[in-house]
């Protein structure tokens, strides 16, 4: 196997696994090569029974599909496809919270409660909705009412459009992919794929940018802002990462997926009394409620529960022998998880009313029975402690500490203090050189390439050039569990004008913001930075980028284009499936950049990729004018010396 991960824990599972012959993700990919070389330039089309076509790479073989449709047309309609496919993804996502949201504003809820307070009012006032003399209850309801009709309306605008600089609402306009409303961009992108609709390369395309721009102005931003106001506004957090962090002495119940609606109830149900006195019961010292994928995000965020894996670890957290229950809910959610949990006692559980699985128990979550379901399913868990074979328990020592949960509204008071919250420090500290720029690395892991090695890589070499970086979703988990996420790692890889803003702040270098969805802040943090003035007017104007280097999801794509299309530069490692068609590729590569200020490269090596971003970041503060940066850029080496230095420096002072 050429390609797996740098992390030692995964890597001591996977060898268990194989002795136990349990075929993982790694082992399933080895056995598809070689994949599909028509399929992976985008130049399969299966729109209709004409059908299935394929046009030849080479031009040796067909041009044309049945129908006439060439490589550029049909490139572009999958595009597209995949694109409302990751946007419907996101949009669900947010729906399913608004819907608990006006569940419990009328009273029909088990174990929520509004914990934002101030997020609920100001989403009020944003949609025009009067809160004075009014209830907690009455002003959700009406919030929640308000986000529900723009999902179904048919004309005029999303209200989260109106956060963009009032230039890139302009050129949404003008270039008519302003979104209207959620479900109406899904069903008319779906609808211009259709066999005989839309075959003209731009309008697909442009459509591509409207209907995920209905998701990252839309749903996700919906269901960020509607988590923070039903569980908390995250705050910073310690907490670990890695598969070390399950216990062979506790209850291991893991949530996995992405909506926290459950997971949120679970962590609160296992902190009962009544529950840790029943494991105790049962042998167990306590209970341990770890998460994998972005409700591990969610949690770890608010409320400081341990990851035990990104993605990729899913299988592997199973074939350490010590899971007693594992909770899906949707997203990200492998079919083989059944196939590998029936050769060990661990219990899998799906609760989302779209996602079912075959050889899964299915237990339906409702919010109005939130805390009996809970309740019922952490009671599974305990049950099944007894049934573990202590002899199969492997469990790595691999676990990483993480300070997490850095949002929009927190970076005032972390830069500016609690009585000058601003966003001044970070302006200036661009302005002046010391920070190059910020960039937003997410997305996925996968097997494809060094499975997370290449977030790790990254990361690292843009620390080394001072560009703070920005992370959510599994590239976020991949990286803390490098140790990355720790405010000590500004010292062992970041430049020196960057660990200056580290060590004046505390601040991490590598900031993690939550789950995918909340890819949504990143967007809201650059209008912030516009709004602080002397960086330009558009999100374009800004020093700043966007990667997913080891995107699976067609999420992935879906938040690749509401980034190019709110004018941000966007690096994928694995190329979107477009290579079929060089009009293709030549536009979204080169052309959109003249008409949304921002679009798309592709390259898999991840300090190539750095440079790539590294270079464009120079290229936007060469045309604002800024100064040079304050400091050279130093080797690893260099940098590791400069750390040992400073850190006898710091002993012989105490």
């Amino acid at each position: 196997m050429k390609k797996f991960s740098l992390d030692s824990a995964s890597k001591e599972i996977l060898d268990l696994a194989k002795k136990e012959n349990i075929r993982t993700v790694w082992e399933r990919y080895e056995l598809q090569q070689p994949q599909c070389g028509f399929g992976l330039l985008g130049l399969c089309c299966t729109n209709c029974n004409l059908g299935p076509c394929r046009i030849d790479p080479f031009g040796e073989g067909a041009e044309f599909g049945v129908c006439g449709a060439d490589r550029d047309i049909i490139t572009a309609r999958n595009l597209l496809r995949r694109t409302t496919a990751g946007s419907a993804c996101h949009n669900d996502h947010g729906r399913d919270l608004t819907l608990a949201l006006l569940t419990l504003a009328e009273g029909r809820t088990q174990g929520y409660r509004i914990k934002c307070e101030e997020k609920l009012k100001n989403l009020a006032k944003e949609f025009s909705i009067p809160v004075e003399n009014k209830s907690l209850e009455e002003i959700a309801g009406d919030l929640a009412k308000k986000i529900l009709c723009e999902y179904g309306q048919q004309e005029g605008e999303i209200t989260f459009a109106h956060r963009a600089p009032k230039k890139r609402q302009g050129l949404w306009r003008k270039l008519k992919i302003m979104p209207r409303g959620m479900d109406r961009e899904i069903t008319e992108a779906l609808s211009r794929t259709n066999m005989g609709v839309d075959n003209d390369l731009r309008s697909l395309v442009f459509s591509c940018m409207r209907v995920a721009l209905s998701d990252g102005w839309g749903g996700s931003m919906v269901a960020t802002e509607i988590s923070d106001i039903l569980f908390g506004l995250p705050e910073p957090i310690r907490s670990q990462i890695n598969l070390g962090v399950l216990k062979e002495d506790e209850v291991n119940l893991v949530v996995h997926g992405h909506v926290p609606l459950l997971s949120d109830i679970v962590a609160q149900v296992a902190m009962e009394e009544e529950f840790i006195q029943k494991a105790k019961e049962k042998g167990a010292k306590g209970i341990n409620v770890v998460g994998i994928c972005c409700t591990a995000n969610e949690v770890l965020v608010r409320r400081g529960i341990p990851v035990a894996g990104n993605f990729l670890q899913q299988e592997l957290a199973i074939t350490t022998g010590a899971i007693e229950l594992m909770l899906v809910d949707l997203q990200c959610i492998m079919p083989a998880l059944a196939r590998v949990a029936s050769c060990f006692h661990t219990k899998i559980i799906s609760t989302h009313e779209k996602a079912r699985f075959y050889g899964i128990e299915h237990i339906e979550f409702r919010e109005q029975e939130a805390l009996d379901i809970a309740r019922s399913l952490v009671n599974l868990a305990i049950e099944n402690f007894p049934n573990r074979d202590k002899s199969r328990v492997n469990i790595p020592k691999e676990r990483m500490d993480v300070v997490v949960g850095f949002t929009t509204e927190g970076i005032f008071h972390h830069l500016g203090g609690k009585f000058r919250a601003t966003y001044r420090p970070l302006n200036n500290a661009i302005i002046e050189g010391r920070i190059r720029g910020v960039v937003g690395v997410v997305g996925c892991d996968n097997p494809k390439n060094l499975s997370g090695g290449s977030h790790i890589q990254l990361v690292k070499e843009l620390l080394r050039n001072d560009v703070l970086v920005v992370q959510t979703g599994c590239a976020a988990i991949a990286c803390g569990k490098e140790g990355l996420l720790r405010p000590e790692a500004a010292f062992e890889y970041a430049g020196l004008g960057l660990r200056e803003v580290c060590e004046a702040t505390g601040l991490p270098p590598v900031l993690h913001s939550g789950a995918c969805v909340d890819n949504s802040r990143i967007l809201i943090e650059c209008c912030e930075i516009l709004k602080e003035g002397g960086l330009g007017e558009d999100i374009s104007d800004l020093p700043v980028a966007g990667t997913a280097l080891e995107w699976m999801s067609e999420k992935a794509i879906a938040i690749g284009w509401y980034c190019v299309a709110s004018g941000i530069f966007v690096v994928f490692g694995t190329p979107l499936p477009v290579l079929g068609s060089r009009n293709l590729e030549k536009f979204l590569t080169q052309e959109l950049f003249e008409i949304v200020g921002g679009g798309w490269a592709f390259e898999e090596d991840p300090l190539k990729a750095a440079q790539l971003i590294i270079k464009h970041l120079d290229k936007k503060r060469e045309k604002l004018k800024l100064k040079a940066m304050m400091y050279p850029v130093l080797s690893p080496e260099e940098l590791r010396e400069i750390n040992q230095k400073r850190t006898s420096e710091v002993i012989l002072t105490k």
